[in-house]
């Protein structure tokens, strides 16, 4: 197999360059002053990176560049001495190299610490024994130079030198261990030690056990080398955790948060003692509060959540709820949220208490700070504070009145969440009603939105059940509402104004006439009688302006409550007198808002339905039908308390599929090797260098070791990019990351030639950017080789990338070209849930809509529904009950978010005859999303699919 991956190489943005000439590079390079030899020797070195050999320059750098002892040039000659080829076609070294390393021997003797270590570094990545042999007296003399900056790069050369070729330095751990006893400088220890924890542990142990005491005053880079070391051994060798898991301990103390984190981290996974935890715990939540940055903040946050998926760590956690709380006093919204989701979760009846009050406390700090997320803050307390109650009904008391006072907020989000639990709360405790009601009427005359006293009419209206509860509602209703009836009322305050405005004319005034000029520039004469009177603003009772501004729906809310205060009173008064003088009140504000609907003094007059909907409400007052009164009375109870169960048992079922089934291992279970291994927990915890690891090889969607290595999960992802019969076969898998597409694209000589300079060359179309060109290989006859390429993305939308693959044989150049790699959208969408507000606003705020065509052969609306949440990858809103049966047609909203945090909503509305039971399912998708690009894509998906199973079933 012929390797086409070359050594690292330092990354250099290359801007695009014109055409080159090799012979002015050479000459530039021979007899050009200082600065124009610098700028072509970066030409040259761009030139490389981009694929080109350039072997004709190699003698001209050796001979005229390498001898100048200026500091820019010897820094550019490294970087060229590191990507220039060394060797000849054959494999052998080239005998310029020679050369070359006498130079190199030179640089290690110079006065100048900086040459010497920028040399040393280089060396590092010096892949050529030939090269690093004669090289290694001078690197073990830098052990000894006086600056720190030479000697802590001497020992990364000779750990780098011993991990790749042992024989050249075979004394390199007994060498630096002796080295590390004599050193001072943090940085210098810390690369000594580093070097013996990945080759001689042994030693690197003993040194550590002779310094525990130290440990604290160590430099923090050095800390953090040890932290590794003791997990590694720890967790290889379980029986030495005694040993130093109190220098962990200690380490929780130390000064760099990056070593807090670290040893909390470690401490964690190698002991579950409940000291441990609570000790980790306590440093994590402490690095949240210190620390400024937000991203730190989530990720230590993350890590807590992670924690709290082991029982016997959540068990600990639940004690430290109240240290937990102390992160709200972050003022980023996503912190904030987290956070309470965290202590949510944890809290127990023995701290639920004390976390109540301290959400009390930031519900009334919030009343003060007005800032951007104060509102959304606002409603997280509030749907906090209800999953509290629900959860821990004996708070509820405490908590509702502290709530109510949101009512009259300005903000329609949090007083519209606090109705969802006052609402929730006196269905499911009968004994807070009166309390309930209390509070609500306290409440009721400051509510500034129509919406939200909609709502508490609502409430009151089907939970005032006592005499004395309805005849207060209804005295705050006349409050609120003013004088009825209310057209006359309004009238008389009309005609009042007239008096006024009468008397303070003057009684000699004469209207005078205005010379106008009109747009066409004639003449116009306005009187001042022709003038429309200006409207002074009227200070009315909130409902009344509700009314008067034309929301009549308002209206028919008042109309259905006064209707159920009147039936319930009628049941519960036995005086007929007190029954009729209720009901003819209540049927005068009805009747009251019928007339001025139609009065033409609202703003906006009455519509049809809210009519309706007001005489029915008379004609339920006038002629008491037993069926009507059942509904009014009972079903709309028993609707809300239906929809609440069934809500409730959605959350059961979510959080029953959130609990991990818990892993029994059996004496005949087979043994777990770590290439195949399912990342299952073992003794020590999972092992995270492992695990951060493979998800840096594998990107961020999963992190178990068997999802990455399993062979059936990449060859779903091959591409077939040529054919079977071309010379040069070549196929992909494409890998898709957080933010880049890897190609690892395999290319098998298929011909009985050599294959020179072959080279893939791929171009990109959408959102799509090549991170860097592949460089060419050389394939002997059936051989073949991998070529990687990266590939960045930048939004969510569907990309292509396409190319060929160019080589020379003996006498011609030929090209192969490729299939296209279509990136399919669904690689970046995931799943998610949203409330129905939510949705609704961002249904409105997203400006792209697309609207998608049904056209398929299935005839079951169900199985449509499923075909589609597969295809795209999004999460049904509409809960399942709402869904069930056989109607005839179906409506759903869907919602999905991409790793970028872009949404994406579809509203599904599809129908079908119901006395055809053959006929294919009709209807249209609605796709909405802040971009363009996703909405389009999102479309394109749904046609795809569909198509698709359209071809299956005509093939079947």
């Amino acid at each position: 197999m012929s390797l086409s991956e070359a050594p690292c190489y330092t990354i250099i943005n290359a801007q695009e360059t014109e055409p080159y000439n090799e012979m002015q590079l050479k000459m530039d390079l021979e007899k050009g002053e200082l600065n124009v030899k610098i700028d072509t020797l970066k030409r040259v070195i761009q030139l490389l990176l981009n694929g080109e050999r350039l072997p004709s320059l190699l003698m001209t750098i050796i001979r005229f560049v390498l001898p100048l002892q200026n500091h820019t040039i010897k820094k550019l000659l490294l970087i060229y001495w590191e990507i220039v080829p060394k060797t000849s076609p054959d494999g052998k070294l080239l005998q310029e190299m020679i050369l070359v390393c006498d130079a190199y021997r030179k640089d290690l003797q110079h006065p100048n610490e900086f040459l010497r270590g920028s040399t040393l570094r280089f060396l590092c990545k010096l892949k050529e024994p030939e090269l690093l042999e004669p090289l290694m007296p001078a690197i073990r003399a830098c052990l000894e130079h006086r600056h720190s900056y030479v000697r802590r790069n001497a020992v990364l050369a000779i750990f780098t030198i011993y991990k790749n070729f042992e024989w050249l330095v075979p004394d390199g751990p007994e060498l630096v261990a002796n080295f590390l006893d004599s050193q001072q400088d943090m940085s210098c220890k810390r690369n000594a030690f580093l070097m013996l924890l990945h080759a001689d542990q042994e030693r690197a142990l003993n040194y550590l056990a002779s310094c525990l005491d130290q440990v604290n005053n160590f430099g923090d880079i050095l800390q953090l080398v040890i932290v590794e070391l003791i997990y590694k051994v720890c967790h290889a060798n379980p029986a030495e955790r005694s040993r130093f898991i109190r220098c962990i301990y200690n380490l929780l103390n130390s000064s760099s948060n990056a070593v807090r984190y670290e040893a909390a981290g470690t401490l964690v996974t190698l002991s579950t003692a409940p000291t441990a935890i609570k000790a980790a715990v306590s440093c994590y939540i402490e690095l949240i509060i210190k620390e400024s940055d937000n991203n730190v903040k989530l990720i230590v946050l993350d890590r807590l959540i992670a924690l709290k998926e082991n029982e016997n760590m959540e068990r600990v956690m639940q004690e430290l709820v109240m240290d937990i709380l102390r992160v709200l006093s972050a003022t980023d919204i996503e912190v904030r949220r987290k956070t309470l989701t965290l202590a949510m979760e944890l809290v127990s009846s023995r701290n639920i208490e004390e976390m109540v009050l301290v959400l009390k406390k930031e519900v009334s700090k919030t009343h003060n700070i007005e800032h951007e997320d104060t509102g959304k803050y606002r409603q997280l307390l509030v749907r906090t504070l209800h999953s509290c109650c629900i959860k821990f009904p004996d708070v509820a008391a405490t908590v509702i009145p502290v709530l109510v006072e949101f009512l009259s907020d300005s903000n329609e989000l949090a007083a519209a969440d606090v109705l969802i639990f006052v609402r929730e709360a006196i269905q499911k405790f009968p004994h807070l009603q009166p309390l309930v009601i209390e509070k609500l009427l306290e409440a009721f005359p400051a509510i500034k939105s129509s919406k939200i006293q909609r709502a508490t009419l609502w409430i009151l209206g089907e939970y005032a059940t006592t005499v004395k509860d309805i005849l207060d509602v209804i005295t705050s209703i006349n409050q609120t509402l003013g004088e009825v009836p209310i057209v006359e009322a309004e009238q008389r305050r009309l005609a009042g104004e007239g008096n006024e405005n009468d008397e303070n004319k003057a009684p000699n005034s004469v209207a005078v006439p205005n010379n106008k000029v009109t747009s066409d520039g004639t003449y116009a004469t306005q009187s001042a009688f022709s003038v429309a009177p200006v409207s002074k603003k009227v200070e009315r009772p909130p409902l009344r302006q509700y009314l008067m501004d034309g929301d009549f729906f308002i209206g028919t809310t008042l109309a259905a409550t006064l209707t159920k205060l009147v039936l319930r009173f009628i049941e519960l008064e036995s005086n007929e007198k007190k029954q009729n003088r209720l009901c003819s009140s209540a049927m005068l504000i009805m009747s009251s808002i019928l007339h001025l609907g139609k009065s033409g003094l609202p703003t906006k007059a009455i519509t049809n339905d809210d009519m309706d909907r007001i005489f029915l409400c008379l004609k339920t007052l006038s002629l008491r039908t037993p069926e009507i009164v059942e509904i009014f009375r009972e079903s709309c109870r028993n609707a809300l308390a239906n929809m609440l169960s069934a809500q409730n048992e959605e959350e059961q079922q979510t959080q029953k599929d959130k609990q991990k089934v818990a892993a029994k291992i059996q004496p005949d279970d087979p043994i777990a090797f770590t290439q195949l291994s399912s990342g299952k927990n073992d003794q020590l915890g999972e092992n995270v260098f492992e695990s951060s690891l493979n998800q840096a090889l594998a990107g961020t969607k999963s992190t178990a070791l068997s999802d990455v290595a399993s062979p059936n999960n990449k060859l779903n992802k091959v591409t077939q990019l040529t054919g079977f019969s071309d010379p040069v076969y070549a196929e992909a898998y494409v890998h898709v990351n957080q933010y880049d597409i890897v190609l690892d694209v395999l290319i098998v000589n298929q011909t009985s030639d050599t294959l020179q300079n072959c080279t893939l060359e791929l171009a990109t179309v959408g959102d799509l950017k090549l991170v860097e060109r592949p460089h060419p290989v050389v394939l002997a006859p059936h051989d073949f080789c991998n070529i990687k390429a990266n590939v960045k993305v930048s939004s969510t939308e569907n990309g292509i990338i396409f190319g060929n693959i160019v080589y020379d044989t003996t006498g011609s150049s030929n090209v192969v070209v490729l299939n296209t790699i279509h990136i399919d959208i669904m690689d970046y969408i995931l799943p998610a849930s949203c409330t129905d507000t939510e949705f609704r606003t961002m249904w409105v705020e997203f400006e792209w809509e697309n609207k998608v065509s049904v056209n398929t052969t299935l005839t079951d609306l169900h199985e449509y529904l499923k075909m589609l949440l597969k295809s795209t990858n999004m999460k049904c809103l509409t809960p399942e009950k709402a869904l069930s049966g056989q109607c005839g047609f179906m409506a759903a909203n869907m919602y999905a978010r991409s790793i970028f945090g872009e949404d994406a909503l579809a509203n599904l509305s599809i129908e079908k005859p119901l006395d055809r039971p053959d006929a294919p399912v009709t209807g249209h998708i609605r796709i909405r999303a802040k971009s363009q690009g996703m909405a389009l894509s999102l479309g394109d998906k749904i046609n795809h699919t569909q198509k698709c199973l359209q071809e299956k079933s005509a093939a079947a």
